[in-house]
């Protein structure tokens, strides 16, 4: 199952996860000194071979300019933040369940322990943690309940939204257990559109 903007799996550190994550200008400098290092070093009959070389600096270079200029501004991420943390449960709830929705989720609200929505697409689920949005500071305690709903509903994914810091044993727990944060810059983009 995808769920398209919330699905946070690591990057690996190579080369090119690490110029996914930078600016796009970085990979298109790469590119350009593949060119410029073609043309200087190799005879005229080879330039092609070397040029070739940029091609996926190039691809990594618009896939990245796509996606930041997709994302939100660091202002509309300020407020959409403090919006959300001031506002009640209720309200929360139905702003995330709108926006899951909107990305093509269907969503069902749950009343149990450790998690808050199951989103389900395609026939997968999700489970999403959501209550704790307003704390100034996440723990272990919360990812071990979500992963314990997850288990127990056999989802494929798990979501923790969470405005405040995350403890350092928090992303542990939740990088063994393949649990994704949503903070405030995905919280940003889930809720693109709604008036808060």
């Amino acid at each position: 199952m995808k769920f398209p903007r919330f699905k946070f799996t690591r990057f690996n550190d190579s080369a090119f996860g690490v110029l996914l994550r930078s600016p796009w200008w970085m990979s298109a400098g790469i590119a350009l000194l593949f060119i410029v290092g073609a043309i200087a070093a190799l005879p005229k009959t080879y330039w092609a071979v070397g040029i070739f070389g940029s091609v996926p600096f190039v691809i990594i270079a618009i896939v990245a300019g796509w996606r930041q200029m997709r994302a939100p501004s660091a202002s509309q991420v300020e407020t959409v933040a403090a919006a959300a943390a001031i506002m009640p449960w209720s309200a929360f709830a139905a702003a995330i369940q709108a926006g899951f929705e909107r990305d093509g989720c269907q969503v069902e609200r749950l009343n149990g322990n450790g998690a808050d929505l199951a989103l389900s697409k395609d026939g997968h689920v999700a489970m999403v943690s959501a209550k704790r949005w307003k704390a100034a500071r996440t723990g272990v305690e919360p990812m071990r309940e979500l992963q314990a709903a997850r288990e127990k509903r056999g989802a494929r994914e798990a979501i923790y939204i969470a405005l405040g810091e995350i403890s350092p044993s928090a992303r542990d727990y939740a990088a063994k257990n393949n649990i994704s944060f949503m903070t405030a810059t995905e919280l940003a983009k889930l809720l693109r559109g709604s008036r808060l």
